[in-house]
């Protein structure tokens, strides 16, 4: 083998081996802060780092949800009211319900109302968010008792 070929495979073996560590960097970056678009920037610089206690449930229809509770999980019977405010959950410190999960992304998942109804959608998570068996593929109305599996964390709406 010749001088020129060994540097030539040396180089290309380099240039594999920094693009993986790139990828690697860029998937740990986006499962522990969230993906990050250009509609998105413009709208974190608008909101809020934190977001503010969520109010008390509204009291509205008697069908409508109050309440987000944990089935199944390490967090099992813990409760968040439901209000006009999304809920984020992941491993993130910021998300609303923080679930120390192996399964779980920093920014996993996230539940609001839109017009009236409950919605489930999967914030680009590496193991997706399930509605009953079936895995997430963009936002999806949930009903009362309706279970959305995030790991081994089982949610569901309560009235």
């Amino acid at each position: 083998m010749s001088d020129l070929t060994l540097m030539l495979i040396k180089i290309t073996f380099l240039g594999v081996l920094w693009l993986f560590v790139i990828m690697a960097v860029g998937v740990i970056r986006t499962d522990l802060l969230g993906p990050v678009s250009s509609k998105s920037k413009r709208k974190k610089r608008a909101e809020p780092r934190r977001a503010p206690a969520a109010p008390k449930a509204p009291r509205g229809r008697r069908n409508e949800p109050r309440s987000l509770v944990v089935t199944q999980g390490p967090l099992t019977g813990t409760t968040l009211n439901l209000s006009s405010q999304p809920i984020v959950i992941g491993r993130a410190k910021d998300a609303t319900l923080v679930i120390n999960d192996d399964y779980a992304s920093g920014r996993h998942a996230r539940i609001f109302s839109d017009n009236g109804q409950w919605v489930v959608e999967d914030l680009g998570s590496t193991n997706g968010t399930y509605l009953g068996q079936q895995r997430l593929t963009r936002p999806q109305p949930i009903t009362v008792g309706q279970p959305i599996r995030i790991g081994k964390t089982v949610l569901e709406l309560r009235k």
